[in-house]
């Protein structure tokens, strides 16, 4: 199994900043792609930034400019720097990512998901 643990969140003013941390690890070979999604209150899950392990990035188009996505291959870490932070992002964070289980034929590729980290953005 794999775990990812999330940390960072927390409350913040607009046009604040925070950056959320997370650790995978377990028993897996490698990471493929990494990253971070959110859920607010009444809304569905949705991407945020995710990045892969040729370094590649996603953004979603509402955070791009703010929020920067970076990888740790060797500690098995990404971040998410959020800066320019507005009320709409708002909600909780969740990391989430595809590990390789198994390299060879049939390899065994499992999406595994953090418990989730609330960030709160109010005046």
């Amino acid at each position: 199994q794999v775990q990812l643990v999330e940390s960072g969140g927390g409350l913040v003013q607009p046009g604040g900043s925070l950056r959320l941390s997370c650790a995978a690890s377990g028993r897996m070979f490698s990471i493929n792609n990494i990253g971070w999604y959110r859920q607010a209150p009444g809304k569905e899950r949705e991407l945020v930034a995710t990045v892969s392990g040729s370094a590649y990035t996603t953004y979603a188009d509402s955070v791009k400019g703010r929020f920067t996505i970076s990888r740790d291959n060797a500690k098995n870490t990404v971040h998410l720097q959020m800066n320019s932070l507005k009320p709409e992002d708002t909600a909780v964070y969740y990391c989430s990512c595809n590990a390789v289980i198994r390299s060879y034929w049939p390899d065994i590729i499992n999406q595994y998901w953090g418990q989730g980290t609330q960030v709160t953005v109010s005046s």
